[in-house]
């Protein structure tokens, strides 16, 4: 039994700041602190209040696609124009895209025109995650995506309507104490238990249940992530 990918949920101090932010920079609206994709190929983002406690490092980041180089300026120039900054991460100056931060501090880039890799899958083109070939399996039979990318210890899924694509490279095996940035999901059936169910015979890791219903599970990287009750997401 497959779940729904919702939206990646970010932990902020000022998390409607940036939700404001990504709203600016992707033309979308704003409802409960979900940005709602423009179609349903686009990944959802959700911004939340920071968690108190020590916080690994960021272990995903967004890749902006642009049409052409004045679209790719027209991007940068938003981003920062909202609050954004840039960042260096180590990128080297032929490198074609540019690497920026929000204002809550997290990685994105702007990817350069003619990535092929990247084309066709809408202005939000990829989630890229720090992790290892096994969780981009697990992840691919969790939401039932189809794996468009599977060379080394470079994985990538995408949902078979297209749009988002999630990828998995460089891990370097370094333990989270919580995570800043997780998966939200929902069954896709209404059936939450099962769904649960499923995951974990996938390998997945049953970690906690909060007060809403909601079940907290760790993927086979043992990064966090949450399967909400069926009701509405932005309740």
């Amino acid at each position: 039994m497959a779940s729904r990918l919702l939206a990646v949920t970010f932990e902020a101090d000022k998390p409607a700041e940036v939700a404001r932010f990504w709203a600016g920079l992707l033309d979308r609206e704003v409802t409960g602190g979900v940005l709602l994709p423009g179609d349903d190929t686009q990944l959802g983002l959700r911004f939340v209040p920071g968690r108190a406690g020590r916080l690994g490092a960021n272990r995903m980041h967004l890749h902006l696609t642009s049409t052409d180089l004045d679209d790719q300026q027209r991007t940068v120039a938003t981003a920062l124009g909202l609050g954004g900054r840039h960042l260096d991460v180590g990128q080297r100056p032929e490198e074609g895209h540019v690497v920026l931060a929000d204002p809550a501090g997290y990685e994105f880039c702007v990817i350069e025109p003619g990535n092929g890799y990247l084309a066709g899958c809408g202005p939000l083109g990829e989630l890229t995650c720090a992790g290892t070939r096994q969780a981009g399996l697990f992840w691919s039979k969790a939401l039932d995506w189809p794996l468009v990318w599977d060379q080394g210890e470079q994985t990538a899924i995408q949902s078979p309507r297209g749009g988002t694509k999630l990828a998995w490279d460089a891990w370097d095996g370094t333990p989270e104490t919580l995570n800043q940035q997780r998966f939200e999901l929902l069954p896709t059936d209404g059936d939450q238990r099962a769904a649960v169910d499923a995951l974990i015979s996938l390998g997945a890791t049953r970690l906690d249940a909060l007060d809403d219903g909601t079940v907290v599970l760790a993927d086979p990287d043992g990064n966090e992530f949450r399967v909400r009750p069926p009701l509405d997401f932005h309740s």
